[in-house]
This record gives structure tokens, C-alpha cells and sequence, in this order.
């Protein structure tokens, strides 16, 4: 749970330093945010989601949780997986942006676009990460077709008609987001080589 929440205030950092970058009017402050920015993802939100990960996986599998017996264990997975896919993505940018900020003497439009595209990539990550903190606390209900198998009650029929209104609403969000990180990636200019330019 620690590191989940470091990540989480890691990642408002990040988003701060980007907010600063976009509306800072002096050019040696925009530059050391950039460079903030690139030394947060890299030495703290990095290490923060892949440690989240794997205590997650280690603590489900050693707890009466299980990884695929409830809804809200399952979701949480599957939202840090993608959270962090999607900042394994990003990293190559980021630090191309610190290398950019520190070797320019003026603050071009490709820097304002990029920190503009990893801003909103922050927030879109703060929420994700938001909503697995709440899952977290809550705990709501429901057993996934594995774990009412591992209880010993039936499940007949389709394995998605005895599911929560909640984990059907958000398995359904889920793939979409999923959807739309694939078209992005392969269609949209998003991929590992987005928004990046050789410094100088």
C-alpha cells in the first residue's frame, strides 16, 4: 500500500512540475522543471509503480484476497499494469524533454507541445491511479467465476452475470482505455518515439 500511494504522490509531483513548466514565464525555471521532471520519473514514479506491482502480486498471492478471486483485487491489477505500460511509454520522452530544456537556449513550441502531451498523460495517470487507491480502501464486493469456484459456489451460465454492476462498468472502461493506448500507439504517433527530437 506504501508504495502505491508513493506512486501516487510521485505522479501529482510530476504533474506539478508540468503544470509549472507550461506556465512559467522565466526560462531558467521552465528548464529546471523540465529537468524535474525527467529526475521524478526516472528516480521516484519508475521504481514506485514497478515495486507497487510486484508487492501487489506477492501480497495477493499470500493473502485469502488471491489475484483473481475478487473484482476489486483484479481491477487493480489490470489498472497498474496499464499505468505503467503507459509510463514505460512516456520514459524515452521525458528524458528527452530534460535534454532538450537544458541544451536550448530558448523555450520552442516542440518543448511546449511535449510538456502539454506529458501533462495530460500525468493526469490521466493520477486518475487511474486514483481509482485503484480507492478500490484499495473500499474493498467492494464480489467474487470473479475463479474465486466463486474457489468458495465452492456455483456459477452457472455466463461468467459475467453474477459480476457487480461496478466490475462490469469498469472491465468495460478498462478495455476501452486498452483500446484506445493500442490505436494510439500504432496509429496515432504515440509510441515509444512519440514527441521525441534529437537535442540540439
Amino acid at each position: 500500500m506504501a508504495t502505491a500511494v508513493g506512486w501516487l504522490g510521485a505522479v501529482a509531483a510530476f504533474l506539478v512540475l508540468a503544470v509549472a513548466a507550461l506556465i512559467g514565464r522565466d526560462a531558467l525555471t521552465v528548464r529546471g522543471a523540465c529537468v524535474a521532471m525527467a529526475l521524478t520519473a526516472w528516480f521516484a514514479i519508475l521504481p514506485l509503480s514497478l515495486a507497487s506491482l510486484l508487492t501487489g502480486v506477492i501480497q495477493s498471492l499470500g493473502t485469502p484476497w488471491g489475484l483473481v478471486r475478487h473484482y476489486w483485487v483484479l481491477a487493480k491489477a489490470v489498472l497498474a499494469s496499464l499505468a505503467t505500460a503507459v509510463l514505460l511509454l512516456k520514459l524515452p520522452a521525458v528524458r528527452d524533454l530534460a535534454q532538450i530544456a537544458t541544451a536550448s537556449p530558448t523555450l520552442g513550441d516542440d518543448l511546449v507541445s511535449l510538456v502539454r502531451s506529458l501533462a495530460a498523460h500525468a493526469a490521466g495517470g493520477l486518475l487511474v491511479l486514483l481509482a485503484t487507491t480507492a478500490l484499495g480502501v473500499r474493498k467492494p464486493p464480489g467474487l470473479t467465476p475463479w474465486g466463486a469456484r474457489r468458495y465452492a459456489r456455483a456459477v452457472a451460465g455466463q461468467p459475467w452475470a453474477d459480476a457487480p454492476g461496478w466490475a462490469k462498468g469498469l472491465a468495460i472502461a478498462v478495455g476501452l482505455l486498452g483500446l484506445l493506448i493500442g490505436v494510439m500507439v500504432l496509429g496515432g504517433g504515440h509510441g515509444p518515439g512519440a514527441h521525441r527530437r534529437p537535442p540540439g
